[in-house]
């Protein structure tokens, strides 16, 4: 079975990057009814663009309406489903049952998938969502191998999808309301403010002294205690597919185009080449916390990163290329970079991986300059190799 590599894309220069870099399909938002609401998203004109670029090169546009809705919602719901299914779009990502029976009533042959915020656990779960019409799981992050296999050959007749990579919520199956307790944004409508991910103190009561209380240790900058690590299944594509996943799923509409870029390129290259040291280096490129397999081999107690909210990745982001070749680049610069740094070329194609030596650079008016500052200012530099639109260069640290 061809497993689907699904990459996330918070705005139309990210589905570009998915598509360049090797996504078989993206997940994407409108301005409505999306759990990342912060995200650029798409309007309705820019759905429709977005499934009419996707579908030129034969990838996939999956729509997240996966918030909780309120009775207020539903008014618009229907017409949403409508357009959706009348743009081409080929599945609406759900979660709520009351979302899921307004879009099978308004567009009854949109394919609908079951968002992870649905709590799928467990076989009669997705055994009853396959029975409602649902043609996609999207399994919660709690599931071990084990219980994926058993789901499958228990409902073998719907798609399972699962996450491989990205940030881990600290609560059960992404269903929190600290945001909503600590600063009134409330994450099940998609406005978290990720209050898991700041520093807390720690002050032990002289009357729990000696009450058998956890100590937790600390350091200047505080303790990160409800702060899961990130997920990365890439050495364990494998027994995934086995286990019956079609789909590995990516986290990060809200990451850059940059991190995309690398995280999408390396789960590509190990799907069709497998896991090896390139992909392993690759993954710690980008900033990420501390990588953890999670629950998917089993019971597991170390999930929790205390040391820091993000550290930071080995490269840094440097420039977006939008042409090349006869020896040059013309590049969109991203990082600052000086004549003498040695760039290196992040490409789905034979180039990735490749450096060279800065030896010239000139601005967008023709200056030749010696320290390229200005962000988003059109650089063209030296460059032995042709390089294409959509590449990118970075500076190892």
């Amino acid at each position: 079975m061809k497993v689907e590599l699904l990459a996330p894309a918070g705005g139309f220069s990210k589905l570009k990057t998915a598509v360049y870099f090797g996504a078989d399909a993206a997940y994407i938002g409108g301005k409505a009814f999306s759990l990342r609401s912060f995200a650029d998203n798409f309007d309705a004109e820019e759905l429709k663009n977005a499934v009419r670029f996707a579908h030129k090169f034969g990838k996939k546009i999956y729509v997240t309406a996966n918030i909780f809705a309120r009775n207020a919602d539903f008014s618009a719901l229907s017409d949403y489903f409508k357009y959706l299914y009348e743009i081409g779009v080929d599945a609406a990502i759900i979660s709520d049952s009351g979302v899921f029976y307004a879009a099978k009533k308004a567009a009854p042959n949109l394919a609908v998938h079951i968002s992870t915020q649905a709590n799928l656990t467990n076989k009669y779960a997705v055994k009853f969502w396959k029975e409602q019409g649902a043609s996609r799981a999207i399994l919660a992050r709690e599931l071990s191998l084990n219980e994926i296999r058993e789901i499958h050959d228990f409902v073998p007749d719907i798609e399972l999808e699962a996450f491989v990579h990205g940030a881990m919520c600290i609560s059960y199956s992404g269903r929190c309301l600290l945001s909503d307790y600590l600063s009134g944004r409330p994450s099940n409508r998609g406005a978290c403010v990720q209050a898991c991910r700041w520093n807390y103190t720690v002050k032990k009561h002289d009357a729990g002294a000696e009450s058998g209380e956890m100590s937790v240790e600390e350091d200047e900058r505080g303790t990160y205690i409800f702060n899961s690590k990130d997920l990365n299944m890439s050495a364990h594509l494998k027994e995934m597919a086995e286990a019956g996943v079609c789909s590995f799923k990516i986290e990060g509409r809200m990451k850059s185009e940059y991190y995309l870029a690398t995280v999408i390129n390396a789960y590509r290259r190990c799907i069709d080449g497998g896991f090896d040291e390139t992909v392993a280096r690759e993954l710690v490129t980008a900033a990420h916390r501390d990588y953890t397999t999670a629950y998917m081999l089993g019971e597991n107690h170390q999930t929790v990163n205390y040391s820091d909210s993000q550290a930071k990745g080995d490269c840094d982001y440097i420039a977006n290329v939008l042409s090349g070749g006869n020896g040059e680049a013309v590049v969109e610069m991203r990082g600052r970079f000086k004549v003498g740094d040695t760039l290196e070329v992040l490409s789905p194609d034979t180039n990735f991986g490749k450096s060279f030596v800065v030896e010239s650079a000139k601005t967008g008016a023709g200056e030749a300059v010696d320290d390229c500052k200005l962000v988003q200012e059109h650089y063209t530099i030296n460059c032995p190799y042709d390089l294409s639109e959509g590449d990118i260069l970075r500076r190892r640290k």
